[in-house]
């Protein structure tokens, strides 16, 4: 499996990364552990999550995921060496506060530490910017989490370009450590996030690219077609946006790509993340082993350059 640097930080990943936003929500712990169980098998070693997750769904607090994971690593102790585990903090914990300060890092990262069951967390990720806290002082808490050896790296999520370069000036000026990775929204329709300026802000300063919505929400494996589709999933609802003329066309060109490779068109929406300049490695979620394996089969796929101008032209 070809492995992909994540920014400056000496850790490569695979080139998908499994999302565990599933992990306590649309897949149960014996599913959960089935399919980290065959991901890590494929030679994939990526699994992205955050404390949040799943706070979301009627019922969890958050930290579900983590838990998840947790009870797999010790179940499966030998498996901790062969995963990047990346978590996130920011998000709204309820009483378990929220934002970059000082004082919320240092709690949560402990929280998710006893969650996951594991002493460190390979890439540690502010989940969204907090104007309220200056760069500085969230630097400065994960340059003690990393020198406690409690985090190994650190990475940003929802930046915009001028925020992650001040950041990255501030851990320039102040000595601090920078932010190695970007967490972006990016797919074939979403793409206002990640094209231009912070895509060039990631190759100037060679940072990973780990990009979400990576199917823009199950839109783009084509089975949402029309308003009566939206009731396949519980994420339907999160669909309807999609279905006007571009996402009709995005979805003709992935039939048209996937018929070419024999393929399917989540698997050729992967490949053409995965394909982008800049990109370091697309998060992508399964509840089932038949997406599974589809996620195997995106990482091999290789598309050439009449399907990528193509699925590019559809997609603008």
């Amino acid at each position: 499996m070809e492995m992909r640097p994540l920014g400056r930080s000496g850790l490569t990943v695979a080139p998908i990364v499994f999302g565990g936003n599933v992990f306590g929500w649309t897949a149960d712990e014996k599913t959960s552990f089935a399919l980290l169980d065959a991901f890590v098998d494929h030679g994939f070693n990526g699994i992205d999550t955050a404390d949040v997750y799943s706070r979301f769904v009627e019922g969890n607090e958050g930290g579900e995921s983590e838990t998840i994971i947790g009870k797999w690593l010790k179940a499966n102790p030998d498996k901790r060496d062969r995963i990047v585990l990346m978590t996130k903090v920011g998000m709204d914990m309820g009483p378990g506060g929220s934002g970059l300060s000082r004082s919320h890092i240092m709690d949560a990262v402990d929280a998710s530490l006893r969650r996951l069951q594991t002493d460190v967390i390979d890439l540690y990720q502010s989940h969204r910017p907090d104007g309220s806290v200056d760069d500085e002082e969230t630097l400065s808490a994960y340059r003690e989490l990393i020198e406690a050896g409690k985090v190994r790296a650190i990475g940003c999520s929802n930046f915009s370009a001028k925020q992650v370069r001040a950041a990255l000036d501030t851990a320039k000026r102040n000595d601090l450590p920078r932010y190695e990775t970007l967490q972006p929204e990016f797919n074939l329709y979403d793409r206002d996030d990640f094209d231009d300026a912070l895509r060039e802000t990631a190759a100037e300063e060679e940072l990973g690219v780990i990009t979400y919505f990576s199917l823009a929400s199950g839109f783009l494996s084509g089975k949402y077609r029309s308003k009566a589709d939206l009731k396949k999933s519980q994420r339907g609802s999160r669909v309807e946006k999609y279905l006007d003329a571009r996402g009709m066309s995005i979805l003709d060109a992935l039939d048209s790509v996937s018929n070419k490779h024999d393929a399917k068109p989540a698997e050729v929406a992967l490949a053409w993340v995965i394909a982008s300049p800049g990109v370091t490695a697309p998060i992508a979620s399964a509840t089932s082993h038949d997406q599974l394996e589809s996620l195997a089969k995106a990482a091999t796929l290789t598309l050439d350059a009449d399907d990528m101008s193509a699925l590019d032209a559809a997609g603008r």
